[in-house]
This record gives C-alpha cells, structure tokens and sequence, in this order.
C-alpha cells in the first residue's frame, strides 16, 4: 500500500495544475496519467487566450507556442466572409495556438518541480471509498499496484470514469457531448497568415468547422457536430468539407484525433467526501467554442488550492464545498451565458445564417473576443435580441 495525501488522475492541463497547486501548498501529491506520453494523442483544436495564461501566471514559450493568432474568419454556408484580422480590429484578447504535446508535458513538469510525483503509463483500474479517503488500484506495465489518499481529484476527461464510479453524474448527457474530428495537416493555403477559421451551418451540424493555424503551411482542420443532429459520422462531414475548401485542395494529414466534448456546462456536483472533479470530466468547457484549456486549469487551480487546505483541517464535502463554490464563482458566468448563445445558434437554419453574416459585413469592431462578436450578433439580430437580449 503506498499512501500519499492527494492523487490526481489524468495529467492533462487540469489534473496537472491541480497537482502543482495542491503541492505548492504543502501536500503530498501523485499525479497519475494512464498515457506514455504525457500530452499525446491531443484531443483538442490547440488555442488559448493571451488573458487566460496570463490570469493562471504561465509565461508564453516558443517551445510550446506555434502561432500568435492574428484575427478571425467567419464564414456563412454562402460563403459570406466576416474578417476580424488586426489590421482593422483592435485584438486585446487574442490568443495562441499550442502544440498541447509540448505544453502538457511542460504543465506535468511545473507539477514536478512543485513537488508532485507524477506516474505515467499507470491506469487506474478501480476505486474504493474508505472512511478517510479512497484506495486506488492501478496497473502499470503488467504490474498491479494499491495506493490511498485522503483527497482523490478527477481530471480523466469527458469520459469521467472516476466520477462515476465515486458515484458522482457525469457532467454531460448523451445529446450535449459533442463529437470531434481533427486532422492535422500541412500543405494548406491561407488566405491571410495567422487567422483562426470558423466556417458554421450545415456543413457541421450543431458544432462548426475550425482551421487553426499552426506557422508555415501547418493547420489543425476539424470540426464537431452534436450526434443528433447530423446525419453522418463526423469523420465524413470533415473529409466532405476538406475535398470542397479550396484551402485543402493539396492539403496532407500528418495525424488523426478523434474524441468527445460535453458542452452541457457544468457537472451540479463537482465534489463529495474526499473528492472532487475537474477539467472536462466536470465539464468546464466553453458551450459555444468547445474549448477547454483555460477553464479547465482554472478548475484544477481551485481544487488544487482547496486540497492543500483540506488536508490540514478536513477532507469531508462540508470542507471540500470551498472549492465548488471557486470554481463556479470562477467559471460559472462566462459558461452559463456562452450556453444560451449555443443553443440559440443551434435554432439556426443556413438561410439565418447567411442574414447575420450579411449583416455582419457591414458592420465595425473595435476590438475582437467572443463577448464583442455576441454584443453586435444581438444588435443586428432581431431574434438575438429576443433570445439573448440579457447577455449585455
């Protein structure tokens, strides 16, 4: 039996920022993570925002930063284009695009030097509730090992194992994960250098088609759709838009990733007893973009903080509530209102959408982030207004 005080499963940006946070603040930690590689296969389209690393204190590296993102392209079924690029927007909140498999391993590092253990290829097996905290069972390598803790964290994505079998519900029904594809490709043409792409209606039925540049001739293409309202498997809705986007025409793919986003908001239970849930797995997810990065680590960083205090004092829910709270304090906000504007956008048919990109053509921006491009979408929308007149 090797006891520790905290373990974390999963080393994805959440889990390892719960585990540097909760090592920073004096308690013994082991991060677990069932992959070889920390950060591989990535599941995710890559970008941040400049204001989210600064807010969680991590300095952008050219080892795990690939392209400053130089604005943003909306395009309509029609092909309406809406242009928000810096040479004619202000970008105070633009953003990076990653290489996750650098950046997740330089995250489980900053947990290292904190003073967590971390444990790769270890896949936990099963759990067990015991009057002061969880014994885990894990195999590695054909080896099978049993390790207790006073405070489990969850951080093993949308799929929540742990939760489930703690006995908490999982943070998205069937009808609001979200299916992903994603190539990563060279060979793609840009029309202008460093713009993320954004191409919505039905050639992506309740998610949207991304291109997001990676430097050179390198892009991450895909694309998500919610299951009941596509008519085919993601992996097709891709390959048709790749073989029709004259910006794929010679494009190559170098890697295939494939996975589930729940964007129903957040899980109502993130804790119990000697327990609590971050990341994707208590879905801390963006509704409208899908991304995950920022919020999930500002999860761990709460559940982080709250461990090491826990482990001082109490390890019940009662004492484990401050970190629900946090995170929702947190979090809650842009989440809540970001799922109203996606199931608005969901009520809308091509023809709706071409309007607003019309609309949208003539008017000005002073400056681009996702609340902004909302702000005018109600202005110029009659049934925006009506739906979301509440989120100015």
């Amino acid at each position: 039996m090797i006891e520790t005080d905290v373990i974390v499963v999963g080393a994805g940006p959440a889990g390892s920022t719960a585990a540097k946070h909760a090592a920073l603040g004096g308690a013994k930690v082991i991060l677990m993570d069932k992959k070889s590689e920390i950060g591989a296969p990535k599941r995710c389209a890559e970008g941040v925002s400049i204001q989210g690393l600064e807010k969680l204190g991590i300095e952008p590296s050219p080892r795990f930063v690939t392209q400053e993102i130089q604005g943003v392209r909306l395009q309509a079924p029609d092909g309406t284009d809406v242009w928000l690029t810096k040479d004619e927007v202000q970008l105070p909140e633009a953003g990076y695009i990653l290489e996750r498999k650098v950046f997740d391993k330089f995250m489980a590092m900053d947990a290292a030097r904190a003073g967590a253990e971390i444990k790769i290829k270890t896949l936990v097996t099963g759990i067990d509730k015991i009057d002061n905290g969880y014994i885990v069972e894990t195999e590695s390598m054909g080896k099978q090992e049993t390790y207790k803790c006073k405070i489990l964290i969850a951080a093993d994505g949308p799929e929540g194992h742990i939760a489930r079998w703690a006995g908490l519900k999982p943070a998205a029904k069937a009808k609001e994960m979200e299916s992903g594809v994603q190539y990563e490709m060279c060979n793609v043409e840009f029309e202008r250098p460093g713009v993320i792409e954004f191409y919505f209606g039905s050639c992506a039925p309740g998610g949207y088609v991304w291109i997001f540049p990676k430097g050179d001739d390198i892009a991450n293409i895909g694309l998500a759709v919610l299951p009941h309202m596509a008519e085919k498997p993601a992996i097709e809705y891709l390959d048709d838009f790749i073989a029709k986007c004259p910006y794929t025409q010679n494009a190559q793919a170098v890697e295939l990733n494939v996975g589930g986003d729940p964007v129903g908001g957040m899980t109502k239970k993130l804790y119990d007893d000697n327990i609590m849930v971050v990341g994707d797995a208590a879905g801390q997810v963006n509704p409208l973009t899908g991304g995950g990065i920022i919020s999930g680590m500002t999860g761990g960083m709460c559940a982080g903080q709250v461990a090491a205090e826990a482990i001082k004092e109490d390890c019940s829910k009662k004492f484990l509530k401050q970190y629900d709270q946090m995170a929702h304090d947190e979090l809650d906000y842009e989440i809540k209102r970001y799922k109203k504007v996606q199931e608005y956008l969901l009520t809308l048919s091509d023809e709706e959408l071409d309007s607003i990109a019309h609309a949208f053509e003539g008017e000005s921006f002073e400056k681009i982030s996702t609340t902004e491009i909302v702000k005018k979408l109600i202005k110029i929308s009659p049934k925006a207004l009506l739906k979301l007149g509440k989120f100015i």
